[in-house]
């Protein structure tokens, strides 16, 4: 059954740019570690009337718009192998640096999902 890593991050408006660009190439990292499927999404429609709100996951404040992730494994140890991959690869250590992404990373929401159903 597949698995799922899944993300949501408080991202500064203004930095979107930068974080779409640090998102292709980790993308891509990814996928050639072998990642199923990765997509990065920024919210649109998040205030429905009559429903929680997405954004009281990550209290955004003025200024950032959330940003929904995920990717897509065979596994949970086939996502523990390709992460491992991923780490490691150095094509994305200057993005793991201290202050080099364009978002807090200490509110970032992240967690793994064993997949539920698949239509």
């Amino acid at each position: 059954m597949a698995y799922v890593d899944g993300f949501i991050i408080p991202v500064p408006t203004r930095n979107l740019t930068a974080y779409a660009r640090i998102a292709r190439r980790a993308g891509k990292v990814w996928r050639e570690h072998g990642a199923l499927d990765y997509k990065e999404c920024v919210g649109d429609d998040l205030r429905i009337e009559g429903k929680p709100l997405f954004p009281n996951l990550v209290k955004p404040r003025r200024g950032e718009s959330i940003v929904f992730s995920w990717i897509v494994f065979k596994s949970r140890s086939h996502r523990d192998k390709v992460n491992a991959k991923v780490i490691a690869d150095p094509r994305l250590a200057d993005m793991m640096k201290p202050g080099a992404m364009p978002f807090d990373m200490k509110r970032l929401v992240y967690g793994g999902f064993k997949v539920l159903v698949s239509a």
